[in-house]
């Protein structure tokens, strides 16, 4: 059974928020906003609608473009909202039922992070950015509670890691920071428990594969005895909150198509038998967490990609969408309102 209140957690079940509830238990204080747009607008009512978002990228130049993919019938659109500045190897992160979080990137967006509520689609820019402005960074998060953004910089690489609380969007940086400066990471997330920050590439030719753990109980960092098992910068994370989080692809000399799972239990690693359908790396993920994985490939070789690779979780088979983005994309960043995390 989901437990509501590892990811949503309060002092009084009362308030524990059901997915059956949700036309009931998060009504505005007012019936007319639920009649003007807030419960039948574009998100879809109180929690949006389901849903992995991908933002910015090379397209072919640097975009504002937002896609939304559906997890009902995995169709994909351009929402009206665009990011704040066009922005490429940015990171996001998403409160689902409430907001995505897109945070820093190449160019002026660099330290910029941009809110996408999921009720109507609509975007804010946080008053407080990023502490550092950088780009090629990881982001994941404790859904219900906070989003976290580590590393990046390409030059100098970076440890740091910045915490938003969803309660009023404020940031901190942690005490704790990465064990390897490096950019070009991938971060999800066990919401509950802890994020994970894997690949890119540092000053010390073993960067690629390491993954940092974030325990979310006391926001300290371990670093996995086991690390990705074809390293390289710009891989694609997906997480399968409570079981696994998968790494894929990655540009260590060739590009991979190689995908890594982390047993939640014990973060032990497995390769699987399925691959990506390219050697890729520059692409983005995101999950509807309990169901299936979301890829989105960004470059196949050094050539842009409308591609989209599902991973299903019940067998960890690869499928591809028939239908991709709407323009080729590479260096996105992508997050997900996941219903089971609501």
């Amino acid at each position: 059974m989901f437990r509501q209140d590892r990811t949503n957690p309060s002092t009084a079940v009362s308030n524990w928020r059901g997915r059956h509830d949700t036309p009931k238990a998060w009504p505005s204080s007012a019936v007319s906003t639920w009649l003007n747009g807030g419960l039948f607008g574009a998100g879809g009512g109180p929690g949006g609608i389901p849903a992995v978002y991908s933002a910015g990228g090379y397209a072919p130049s640097r975009t504002t473009r937002i896609d939304k993919l559906l997890f009902s019938d995995d169709s994909i659109s351009t929402i009206v909202a665009t990011l704040s500045v066009g922005a490429d190897s940015a990171a996001g992160a998403a409160n689902s039922g409430i907001a995505a979080y897109f945070a820093g990137g190449n160019g002026d967006h660099g330290a910029v992070v941009d809110k996408i509520a999921f009720a109507d689609d609509s975007r804010t820019t946080l008053s407080t950015g990023l502490s550092t402005g950088t780009q090629g960074l990881g982001g994941a998060a404790n859904s219900g509670v906070a989003a976290y953004f580590g590393g990046g910089g390409s030059y100098p690489y970076l440890t740091f890691i910045d915490k938003f609380l969803f309660a009023d969007d404020s940031r901190t940086t942690l005490s704790a920071v990465l064990s390897v400066a490096r950019f070009g990471i991938a971060g999800a997330a066990n919401s509950g428990t802890a994020a994970y920050f894997g690949g890119g590439e540092g000053a010390s030719s073993g960067a690629g594969v390491v993954v940092d753990k974030i325990a979310f109980s006391d926001d300290s960092r371990t670093t996995l005895g086991t690390g990705l098992s074809a390293g390289g910068k710009f891989p694609a994370a997906v997480a399968n909150s409570g079981v696994a989080v998968y790494f894929g692809g990655g540009y260590g000399g060739p590009f991979t198509n190689t995908i890594n799972k982390f047993a939640a239990s014990d973060d032990s690693r497995t390769t699987l038998a399925a691959v990506l359908s390219a050697a890729s790396a520059f692409g983005a993920g995101a999950a509807n967490s309990g169901t299936a994985g979301y890829f989105i490939i960004g470059s196949d070789g050094w050539s842009s990609t409308t591609a989209v690779d599902k991973l299903a979780f019940a067998d960890d088979s690869r499928t591809t969408l028939g239908t991709g983005l709407p323009t080729a994309t590479s260096h996105p960043a992508a997050a997900a309102n996941s219903e089971t995390l609501w």
